[in-house]
């Protein structure tokens, strides 16, 4: 690390504090503040992950991403009919009223209703009738089989009627949201009160911490940043292993990336072990599969990975006319993130130690994105975060996908993918599913749309009174749910 780094963090921490915090509050600071409590709008990864302390859903997934009771348990009636049977967990809304199917169903419909504009609507959409038999059963009649069907149902359940101020089931309840960037909720077993605040700059942030005006950060900190902070003794460092997916995309219809051999050639160029070690600081495993971490029910563990080559890639691209005299040129497109442009950077240095002259773009974030969902670019790099479901790979990669109805950024136009994409959807069970998913996710391995890269960590930073917080692969705050404070 830099002395002049270290020199700003150290004058850095004299500056007077500008929030009194509450006592006996534990303070948990924000990268960003969540856009909504509502979860019928939630989609945001914070809003999403706070909504979770404070609403239950009918359904939630164990450690290999399968879906399992939450609310209910279920039984499939027919190919196109779920029955789910509400149990004791969480039946009891805030304001001491009891949970039942027809706040589910009353949920359900709001999201479904075209003209309350829900984002969750696509994901539903396949729900054809919702009916409730009793307080504590109710039925999903399906357009057609859908095996996925209850992990679809994540979404917080609300009182009904509704009203401005939602009412939730769970553990925590909303005290107070204050000018939308200081949100405090209330631990029902025993009271904790926790503040949520947003400090978006990673420096000032860690900051806080140290002086003791937060007390917990959750990841969104850099690796020079988490190696100070770990040299504090007042602080607290733990990572975790995470499910977010980074990789490196091509425009499919590009000549250039187009081409095969040139995709290939690029892959074995870029060395990751060198920038999960030096950059990531260690905190990241490789990604060999697409998208899935292998530990999902319908990852693919045995899928191999392209290893460091910068042999073989000079080989692939004087095979696709590359040479020294006529050196492959292209450009690559990031964000202006501090953090993201270095890692572009060292992929820029990799790639031209095997003859590829790499062009550095780097914008604001809304004209970054604006431009990946045109198809404007040669390459680019992103992650994908939260993924839990397997449909997924229909929204990035099917060929009905290209934005502005999916995610297929890169053009990919492959019938065979599709073929298999409709296929594992089409599968009756969940092993049938998994078995067509991991087939194809070879053929996206020999395809290659992506360059998968790592599966970054997650890292907690806490003060020394901070215990019982446990790191989640998805990075969830239900740490919360058990984590214990002592000043």
């Amino acid at each position: 690390m830099k002395k002049s780094f270290l020199f700003f963090l150290l004058s850095l921490i004299f500056i007077p504090a500008c929030h009194e915090p509450q006592p006996d509050s534990l303070r948990f600071g924000l990268s960003r503040a969540p856009i909504t409590l509502d979860p019928r709008f939630a989609t945001d990864a914070t809003s999403t992950r706070i909504n979770r302390l404070l609403y239950h859903a009918l359904v939630d997934f164990d450690d290999s991403l399968r879906p399992i009771p939450d609310l209910a348990t279920w039984e499939q009636l027919s190919p196109t009919q779920y029955r789910f049977h509400l149990g004791d967990n969480g039946r009891d809304f805030h304001n001491g009223a009891r949970l039942t199917a027809h706040d589910v169903k009353a949920t359900y419909d709001f999201i479904l209703d075209v003209k309350n504009a829900s984002p969750h609507r696509g994901s539903l959409s396949i729900i054809k009738k919702i009916k409730v038999q009793d307080a504590d059963t109710i039925d999903f009649i399906l357009e057609k089989p859908d095996v996925l069907f209850p992990g679809r149902l994540v979404v917080g359940i609300v009182q009904h009627p509704f009203n401005k101020k939602l009412v939730g089931s769970d553990r925590f309840e909303l005290v107070k949201w204050a000018e939308s960037t200081h949100l405090f909720l209330r631990r029902r077993s025993d009271g904790q009160v926790i503040e949520f605040l947003e400090v978006k700059d990673p420096v000032v942030r860690a900051l806080k911490l140290v002086r003791g005006e937060v007390d917990i950060l959750q990841s969104d900190l850099s690796p020079e940043l988490v190696t100070w902070l770990t040299k504090r003794p007042e602080i607290k460092v733990s990572k975790g292993q995470g499910t977010n997916f980074t990789y490196l995309g091509f425009n499919m219809e590009n000549p250039v990336t187009g081409q095969f051999a040139v995709r290939e050639a690029i892959a074995y160029a870029i060395n990751r072990e060198e920038i999960i070690h030096y950059l990531l600081g260690d905190a990241a495993r490789l990604a060999s599969s697409f998208l899935l971490p292998p530990t999902h029910w319908a990852g693919h563990p045995g899928l191999p990975a392209y290893s460091y080559n910068p042999k073989k890639a000079r080989a692939l691209l004087a095979q696709a006319g590359f040479s020294q005299s006529n050196p492959l040129k292209l450009s690559y497109k990031t964000s202006n993130n501090p953090f993201r442009i270095r890692i572009a950077t060292v992929i820029q240095q990799q790639l031209a130690e095997v003859g590829i002259e790499m062009d550095l773009r780097t914008y604001d974030w809304g004209t970054f994105y604006g431009d990946i969902k045109k198809g404007h670019f040669q390459l680019y790099s992103l992650s994908w975060v939260g993924i839990k479901m397997p449909d997924i790979f229909r929204y990035v990669f099917h060929s009905s996908a290209v934005p502005p109805n999916g995610a297929n950024r890169g053009r990919l136009k492959n019938p065979k993918i599709d073929a298999l994409i409709e296929q594992a959807e089409a599968a009756t069970t969940l092993e049938a599913g998994a078995a067509g998913y991991r087939e194809l996710q070879v053929a996206l391995f020999n395809e290659l749309p992506y360059v998968p890269l790592w599966y970054e960590d997650h890292v907690l930073a806490s003060r020394q009174g901070v215990s019982g917080y446990t790191l989640a692969p998805d990075g969830n705050y239900d740490g919360l749910k058990t984590v214990v404070f002592k000043k």
